[in-house]
């Protein structure tokens, strides 16, 4: 093992935190520093497929969010009266005493995986950011936003899809741009039905429902915003009943309970992805301050969870620094740019309403993809 001295983590969402772990774990010093004071989660679940519940058993958590989640093995895709179209199942890649899938709300897994790095001893600083920073052959010296300052072997940019830490590498080559659609989401009580991802599709719109617990579920929906309009929050919860007015069976019964506008968690997608290696230098960008994508796929956090997971690997192995992070590198873009271009493209197909679009045919090509090791 080469021995590597201190990394910082800038950000604290789902990557910026498995990278934490999984470094600490392999014995790393981690500082991490949050921007948000407050530490609070953005949106209502998230769904982890085969392959990142393999990622988050080997990261050692798993077993600490089961309790909380709910655990199922396949996805069912539906026409928009509810009839089904297609049932692929799921592959148990943990290992045969673990699920294929599950589903967890983002507060309780932030709640799970915040715990776990505080006490493996990362060193976590909220309401902080970086200024600026400088870097040799040896290493970083971070300049931060309250005026300390810290020297590191390596800068890991998990900030998100507006990563101040991509802006200081990259200027603006690199800009998040809306694509045109925008996901609505929304949570109830969990119907017994809803034992699996269920996705309605069809040329009048589509919608989902995924299982977070024994007594929780959300849907999300995918519509076209053209101009990426501004809407008063008091008129979100119409608005989404409008989005999934031409869908029917358990979706448009659904609907009418749809009347808190401060519960409708309403996002537009913007993508980014650096076409070139992430890191220059010991500055290395990760998740969705490298590869933004759309949720169509349902891998945006998966992805930054492998690469997590592939960075702990790579850094505590033989090798420089930059012959660590291009083996990163050769891990890593391949996969995500597939996972990238192809959610963008099931988004743009959506948008033309084009009925011969394979969606379950790329949803199985994703599914082969994704159970291949990391």
């Amino acid at each position: 093992m080469s021995e590597v001295d201190k990394v910082l983590v800038v950000g604290g969402g789902i990557g910026g935190l498995c990278a934490a772990i999984a470094l600490r774990r392999e014995g790393v010093p981690v500082d991490l520093v949050e921007i948000k004071s407050d530490w609070t989660v953005y949106g209502v679940g998230i769904i982890q497929q085969s392959n990142v519940v393999r990622e988050m058993a080997r990261l050692g958590v798993l077993d600490r969010y089961l309790d909380a989640a709910y655990s199922f093995e396949d996805v069912g895709i539906y026409d928009l009266e509810g009839e089904p179209l297609a049932r692929i199942p799921g592959q148990r890649l943990a290992g045969p005493q673990y699920p294929a899938n599950v589903g967890i709300s983002r507060l309780a897994l932030h709640k799970v995986l915040s715990s776990t790095a505080i006490e493996l001893g990362a060193q976590i600083r909220l309401g902080l950011s970086v200024e600026a920073f400088e870097q040799d052959e040896d290493g970083v010296d971070v300049s931060f936003t309250d005026g300390s300052q810290g020297r590191y072997a390596l800068m890991v940019g998990a900030d998100g899809v507006y990563s101040k830490i991509r802006t200081l590498l990259f200027g603006d080559t690199y800009r998040p741009r809306f694509t045109g659609q925008a996901v609505w989401r929304y949570n109830f009580p969990r119907d017994p039905s809803i034992d699996h991802l269920a996705s309605y599709m069809g040329p009048g719109g589509n919608a989902g429902l995924v299982p977070l617990s024994d007594n929780l579920m959300y849907m999300f929906s995918t519509s076209h915003e053209p101009e990426n309009p501004w809407y008063p929050p008091e008129q979100l919860a119409e608005l989404m009943r409008d989005r999934i007015s031409n869908i029917g069976g358990l979706v448009g019964r659904l609907r009418e309970q749809i009347t808190d506008s401060s519960q409708v968690v309403y996002k537009p997608m913007e993508v980014v992805f650096v076409d070139e290696p992430w890191f220059k230098g010991r500055v290395l960008l990760i998740g969705d301050a490298a590869h933004a994508t759309t949720p169509h796929l349902g891998q945006g956090a998966g992805m930054a969870i492998e690469d997590a997971l592939v960075l702990s690997m790579e850094l505590t192995a033989d090798g420089s620094m930059e012959q660590k992070l291009q083996r990163f590198m050769n891990r890593r873009f391949e996969r995500c740019k597939f996972i990238s271009e192809k959610s963008v493209l099931a988004g743009d197909r959506e948008m033309a309403r084009d009925q011969s679009f394979d969606r379950i045919g790329l949803t199985k090509q994703m599914l082969k993809l994704t159970a291949e090791p990391i």
